[in-house]
């Protein structure tokens, strides 16, 4: 089935969907749902838009090339067919061969949690072009359970309220092999938190299997270039599990956020050295994004100046400042009873835009990563947190020119080693063995209780 959207408020050409034939989602659990909206404003000329079946791509026409209404393709299996969405089900006969020019091609997001806090102000981010520009085009895939599956309908009818120009599609769904099907951005926000009583090692080894799955359907359905940002946590053992579960994807391609963690330190910075944010740059986050990670003022600097030399008080960065970071998400719970949904969502978007944005000259941005080929003689085959710059093309490499004292490789090397003590504790789910479970303590961070 095709749908498709009119540019003016004409309808002569467009078939409506009654209501009685909008099956509901609820009793189709394994079946997406395809919502299609207004087109974007800015084109000068008549068009519509048209999203052909769910491995197409989009596709715009000029008013007058409309022809008359075509009937629903009848070769897909009926089990599997997409499900029109609220009331935009509009169906043409277009010449595909015709491709308007004025738009960027269409942008395929999978998002995981999809009906959770986060996604909640994430996703609306992403719709209104903030991470992608004005002029480019978004198809969401929101991924849910069962048991979040209505609150997922519900989050579609937001997205359809809010009118955004540039959100083409939203589909939902509980299966991540249809849900991931061309996905081109995969952003893994859902997890399962640690229960009253549970050991970290039982949480890694319940998420990872999370990530088992995933990594293995982003690795069948994806596109061979997805970019993959995880964020449930524990999430730099499961992006690591994920990228070995997804062999046929480049693992470079592999994030963990620890965009958040930096932002904190660039906001705790320059509240101490009585600047705007704006003027602190080169902060890095290493390591593991728990309570051993390691926020760099050795490095960064305020005004171009080396922290150090700004803020003389060097016992407060050490002590206070390093502390504050590792336990800054634990005190926000504290005191407001819930953990920090809106920020982490904007550091998702920041950690998106660093991709797709050339990085300043002489700055760079946290993202944990794959850590073969490393300049920093971090141990390979791990997910560790470091500076990257990016030439906005979605790819990274990372900053060579980077200073070390004792101090700084001292509180690497305990982020390091509780990594791998992680990664031996789920050798299982990575194709690397028996699972041996010997972490050196519970560093796990407050908002995943």
């Amino acid at each position: 089935m095709a749908a498709a959207e009119l540019s003016k408020p004409s309808y002569t050409k467009t078939r409506l969907f009654q209501s009685s034939q909008l099956s509901s989602l609820s009793t189709h659990l394994h079946s997406h749902r395809r919502l299609t909206f207004r087109p974007l404003h800015h084109t000068r000329n008549s068009r519509i838009c048209c999203s052909v079946a769910p491995n197409s791509s989009l596709i715009t026409r000029n008013f007058s090339q409309v022809q008359a209404p075509a009937a629903p393709e009848k070769t897909q299996d009926p089990k599997s067919k997409a499900e029109c969405f609220g009331v935009f089900c509009l169906t043409y006969d277009l010449i595909a061969e015709e491709e308007t020019k004025s738009w960027k091609k269409l942008i395929n997001i999978a998002v995981s949690g999809a009906a959770g806090m986060i996604s909640n102000h994430l996703l609306f981010k992403l719709a209104s072009g903030e991470v992608f520009g004005p002029d480019q085009p978004i198809a969401l895939k929101l991924l849910g359970s069962e048991r979040s599956l209505q609150a997922l309908e519900g989050v579609a009818m937001e997205l359809e309220d809010s009118l955004f120009p540039l959100l083409r599609e939203v589909s939902i769904g509980i299966d991540p092999y249809e849900v991931f099907q061309d996905a081109e951005w995969a952003l893994l926000i859902g997890a399962k938190p640690r229960g009253p009583g549970m050991e970290r090692a039982g949480l890694l080894d319940l998420n990872g299997q999370i990530f088992v799955e995933q990594g293995k359907a982003l690795n069948a359905v994806a596109s061979r270039n997805v970019k993959v940002i995880v964020v449930g946590n524990p999430c730099n053992t499961n992006a690591l599990i994920c990228l070995k579960n997804a062999p046929n994807i480049p693992a470079k391609n592999f994030h963990a956020l620890t965009r958040l963690d930096e932002n904190r330190a660039k906001c705790q910075l320059a509240l101490k050295a009585g600047v705007f944010y704006d003027k602190v740059s080169n902060v890095t986050i290493w390591g593991n994004h728990s309570t051993t990670q390691v926020p760099d003022f050795l490095n960064a600097t305020i005004n171009g100046l080396p922290v150090k030399e700004v803020i003389k008080d060097h016992k407060w960065l050490e002590e206070e400042f390093t502390e504050s970071i590792q336990k800054r998400g634990g005190v926000l719970i504290k005191k407001w009873g819930r953990s920090s949904a809106a920020s982490t969502a904007v550091s998702i978007a920041d950690a998106m835009k660093s991709l797709v944005t050339p990085t300043p000259e002489g700055d760079w941005f946290s993202s944990a990563v794959y850590t073969n080929g490393n300049p920093y003689g971090i141990a390979e085959d791990l997910v560790f947190s470091m500076p990257c710059r990016s030439k906005g093309d979605g790819d990274y490499e990372l900053v060579k020119d980077i200073q070390f004292d004792d101090y700084l490789r001292k509180r690497i090397a305990k982020s390091e080693a509780e990594l791998q003590a992680e990664k031996r504790c789920v050798a299982h789910l990575t194709g690397q063995g028996i699972a041996v479970c010997d972490l050196p303590e519970d560093t796990m961070l407050p908002g995943e209780m």
